[in-house]
């Protein structure tokens, strides 16, 4: 049986070593975050992230605080969505005992506890209207009163604030206040969906199938090379958190140390990668039409289609070539044009440097 073949970042050209090790993955896009990371965690400036649901936006948080000089000091988080409306108030800012009904003690809100440290909000677009005024003030002021006391406590808090919604357009709508927003979005941060950052899937399947393998008490020894296509090509509407559990399910369910293909659930229908009926070989070149196409034809260098599939750049021509794909001619709209029955030609395929660039009648070595 074919060994595992773990992911080994000292092999790959376009490493670079970063401080913030715990985030898995080496594609431009997360270093471009974690650069944004890197600059603003050692001030105590606002951070506000935005993203898709999975995509890692607490760790994101959690790197910001552990580089911060408040490292050493706590690490609060509430997910605003996660709590009833009426009972947010209380846990963003307490409340003192009789304050309402149920109010049996003194409690401490999440402000007070995260004092000196940071404090992570998550979904904030959920935070009613009606709450917001009473936000932008300990945002501004750093001060505010528990519900049912009249005496004023302030604090110096790190406010790390993240949602998947759309704020601006919220605000556009009248559901969220222009001046919070504007001082939510002192530092924004995007993160990227994995379909993004597709060249970072195998390092993270194999982050994955090594904790989850200990995890459930099963290891992996082989990973089929068309099950990890699968997932690289796979558009991950779920981002990380639905690689995750699908990982898990697929090692749970694992034989003989091999990996099975978690998008092909037991009984159920094939989750639709490429359209029914196409073989691995019209996936691979379905898969390398699509990110050429999305890096406008550019082969090589950082943003290139070999860096995106995680090749060579020599092992993509070499695909390119065997799958008969060539780069459509700059003057093939010009040729429709002029003999609407006649097929545009398609050009050799742009390379960059001073390689010589193939023609149609060319092949590469072990190509007849």
């Amino acid at each position: 049986m074919k060994p595992f073949e773990r992911y080994d970042s000292s092999s790959d050209p376009n490493y670079r070593p970063r401080k913030f090790e715990q985030l898995i993955g080496n594609s431009r896009a997360l270093e471009e975050v974690l650069e944004g990371v890197k600059r603003v965690a050692p001030t105590s400036s606002t951070v506000f992230i935005q993203g898709e649901t999975g995509t890692g936006k607490e760790l994101i948080a959690r790197a910001i605080h552990n580089a911060s000089p408040r490292r050493a000091r706590p690490f609060i988080t509430l997910n605003c969505a996660a709590i009833p409306q009426d009972l947010l108030e209380s846990e963003l800012f307490g409340h003192e005992k009789g304050a309402f009904t149920g109010a049996i003690a003194q409690k401490l809100g999440r402000f007070e506890l995260a004092d000196k440290g940071t404090l992570f909000l998550d979904e904030v677009g959920d935070i009613p209207p009606a709450l917001q005024p009473k936000m932008l003030r300990i945002l501004q002021e750093q001060e505010f009163e528990r519900l049912g006391s009249s005496r004023t406590h302030r604090v110096d808090v790190r406010l790390v604030a993240a949602t998947h919604q759309d704020l601006a357009e919220m605000v556009r709508n009248g559901q969220f206040r222009r001046d919070l927003y504007f001082r939510l979005d002192v530092f924004p941060v995007r993160l990227p969906p994995l379909r993004e950052r597709r060249e970072d899937i195998p390092a993270l399947v194999t982050h994955f199938v090594e904790s989850l393998g200990r995890l459930v008490g099963r290891q992996i020894d082989h990973i089929p090379t068309e099950t990890m296509l699968a997932l690289r090509s796979y558009d991950w509407p779920g981002n990380i958190r639905e690689l995750q559990n699908l990982i898990e399910r697929a090692v749970i369910l694992s034989d003989d140390g091999v990996l099975p293909n978690p998008l092909l659930p037991a009984g159920g229908q094939r989750v639709n990668v490429f359209p029914t009926g196409t073989t691995l070989i019209d996936s691979e070149r379905a898969l390398i039409l699509r990110t050429l196409e999305a890096v406008g034809w550019v082969i090589g260098g950082r943003d290139g289609a070999a860096t995106r599939l995680g090749l060579k750049r020599t092992t993509l021509i070499y695909k390119m070539q065997r799958h008969g794909i060539f780069r459509p001619s700059l003057d093939s709209d010009a040729e429709m044009t002029a003999s609407p029955s006649h097929t545009p030609s398609l050009s050799a395929m742009s390379i960059e440097g001073n390689v010589k660039t193939p023609t149609r009648r060319e092949c590469f070595p072990g190509e007849g």
